[in-house]
């Protein structure tokens, strides 16, 4: 394979080195997060844009667990690129402020979907095992509320295990990035800017008070805490779909970025804004139906066999996914709770196809769909499967400006832990994975080319369709995170934690919402975020009284007797970490839920159903 940054020019196998080794002057820089964003990032680190006369340098790329497993690695459906003749970017820029309900911001998204497609085209290029016809041309789908099939895919719906493993090799065979595995970021360091220094003023102005100064770590193999110099970090840690008990997100999704970049004193802004997949199977672990199932022609299905989304929007099933969820998630309501069905059997009228050739088109389309349905006893070439609403992906996240900077300096943000702008109050279909490569690779050249003074430059929050009066809600509103409560049970199980975390989500702050819901979440996060900071603090203090694995004391006031780590302290100091963040995130977004009195893209409130043109605007929090 070839550099995904540069043209026809081949990597070299990879050594390993340090960030912190390179030119004097050069920044130390960390990516957080080994999904497309991470590696986008790192890749550009590392790489540069010699054309514009950046040369690459030593990049450290640090991951939770193991380098593939992320969001990405489980994404299905493909990435949306305007890259065939009958498509422009221009028009898949449309379909996403439209998809947007009025909270894109423009720019944003015209970077999205231009440098997109060029990233897109890169990885072709760089060998990424897209799907052809049999004369080498690229297959290509087409998804809900998109005007032109423009989706490209791999491993028929195995698009981002495809992507990550294909683009994770590039990152191992680079020798400039030096990969850190096992290591769960637990907060930033930050120091406040010296109010002296010349560039106070312009800091100020920008409301950035605080530069970044390195990572602090727990080592989930050996338990040990250590703590990463360097003077730029990248969080790419992708989304937080383990709020909730319906998701369709790997374990290791639990915004454990956006809560440290939160505790550190970043903006954020559109939290209340989780899209939750229309299909995920009902039953097992949810697994995600693409929505290309349903872009093939299949068709959702009441219990009683009739289609109804013919009635609800005259895109039927291609409806944007709030759209569709919201009517999946009454159709549940209105049966008891029981899920819809999936039906697949209409792909095979529409395409003409006998019981053979339907059998034969969905294993070789969706072979992973296929092979799970089947696994879980479903055949769907003859039957239709159940599905129901999953938590699938926040469109908040940690405020950007469009080259990823954040309100402290030397912190950038990538991917799904990201508010770019570029995905408003509801994601289009397949441009997540766009967005990690368009935005990943800007983090990583802004990492590289910014001074040490330099601030970011948001955009504007009013969304494409405010007016004179919103305006006013726009500026930071400071939310106060509670203390670690010190009575409370520390010893309680992390287990029974996050489930109480999940239920409270999904019951208070879920597909649909109103003010007693939200009011109650609200109250119930408060006192999750006590209890959890304490039970981590607890964690981490007993981790830190441990030996190390070499058998050396952790501290000169270890006990003699003290065992070293074993996996379940590890993993339950882990999961203690994971619920702080959990709980904390939540709150945000529950607060964000409640302040937003209308209903508008992915947050539907029943008791204000109508879109008001005055909240047409992203609202920002900041720690206060």
């Amino acid at each position: 394979m070839t550099s995904l940054t540069q043209d026809n020019t081949t990597t070299t196998p990879a050594k390993e080195t340090s960030s912190t080794t390179g030119t004097p002057g050069e920044p130390t820089i960390a990516v957080i997060g080994a999904g497309i964003a991470g590696l986008s990032a790192a890749l550009a680190v590392a790489n540069g844009y010699p054309d514009a006369g950046l040369p690459g340098q030593h990049v450290t790329l640090i991951t939770k667990t193991d380098l593939v497993e992320s969001n990405t690695y489980h994404a299905q459906g493909g990435i949306a690129a305007a890259i065939f003749p009958d498509d422009d970017p221009k028009l898949h820029a449309k379909d996403t402020l439209a998809a947007g309900a009025g909270l894109c911001e423009p720019k944003a998204v015209d970077i999205l979907t231009r440098e997109g497609a060029e990233q897109v085209r890169r990885l072709i290029g760089a060998g990424v095992r897209f799907d052809k016809h049999p004369d080498g041309t690229l297959l290509r789908g087409l998804e809900a509320a998109h005007s032109r099939s423009r989706v490209v895919h791999a491993g028929g719906d195995a698009t981002g295990k495809i992507v990550e493993l294909d683009v994770s090799a590039i990152a191992r065979d680079t020798p400039n990035i030096h990969i850190i595995e096992h290591a769960f970021v637990v907060d930033l360091v930050t120091e406040p800017i010296d109010t002296h220094s010349p560039a106070a003023g312009e800091a100020r102005t920008a409301g950035v008070t605080s530069a970044v100064r390195g990572v602090r770590l727990f080592d989930t193999a050996t338990g040990e805490q250590r703590t990463l110099a360097c003077n730029r970090v990248i969080l790419a840690t992708g989304g937080a779909g383990r709020l909730y008990p319906f998701t369709t997100n790997p374990q290791v999704a639990t915004g454990d970025g956006l809560a440290a970049a939160w505790r550190a004193g970043a903006q954020v802004a559109d939290l209340e804004f989780y899209q939750f997949h229309p299909t995920a199977l009902g039953v097992g672990e949810h697994f995600l139906i693409s929505e290309a199932v349903r872009g093939e022609g299949a068709t959702l299905l009441n219990e009683r066999g009739e289609r109804y989304m013919t009635t609800i929007d005259p895109r039927a099933e291609l409806a944007p996914r709030d759209v569709v969820a919201r009517e999946n998630f009454r159709q549940m309501m209105a049966q008891g709770g029981r899920p819809v069905l999936l039906d697949a059997t209409a792909i095979g009228r529409k395409m003409g196809l006998d019981q053979a050739g339907l059998t034969a088109f969905l294993k070789r389309r969706f072979p992973t769909i296929d092979a799970y349905t089947r696994s879980m006893g479903f055949d769907w070439s003859r039957e239709p499967i159940p599905v129901t609403p999953a938590a699938h992906y926040w469109m908040g996240g940690i405020r950007t400006d469009v080259w990823a900077r954040t309100s402290i300096r030397g912190l950038y943000a990538a991917g799904e832990c990201a508010r770019t702008g570029v995905q408003g109050a509801n994601r289009l279909a397949s441009n997540s994975l766009l967005e990690g490569l368009a935005y990943g690779r800007r983090a990583g050249l802004a990492a590289l080319r910014d001074t040490d003074a330099a601030v970011w430059q948001p955009q504007s929050l009013l969304g494409s369709a405010a007016n004179a009066q919103t305006r006013e809600i726009t500026e930071p509103q400071t939310l106060a995170i509670p203390s670690p409560d010190t009575q409370v049970d520390t010893d309680a199980k992390p287990a029974d934690v996050r489930d109480a975390i999940e239920q409270t989500m999904w019951h208070g702050v879920g597909v649909l919402r109103d003010a007693d819901g939200l009011s109650h979440a609200q109250n119930r996060l408060t006192g999750l975020v006590e209890q959890t900071q304490a039970q981590a603090q607890a964690a981490l203090s007993k981790m830190a009284e441990k030996p190390k694995t070499d058998g050396t004391a952790a501290t000169t006031t270890t006990p003699a007797t003290a065992s070293v780590p074993t996996p379940d302290d590890i993993a339950n100091t882990v999961t203690a970490l994971e619920n702080r963040n959990l709980a904390t995130i939540g709150l945000i977004a529950a607060t964000a839920a409640l302040a937003r009195t209308e209903s508008r893209g992915a947050h539907a409130r029943t008791d204000f159903p109508d879109t008001d043109s005055v909240q047409a605007c992203s609202r920002p929090f900041i720690r206060g």
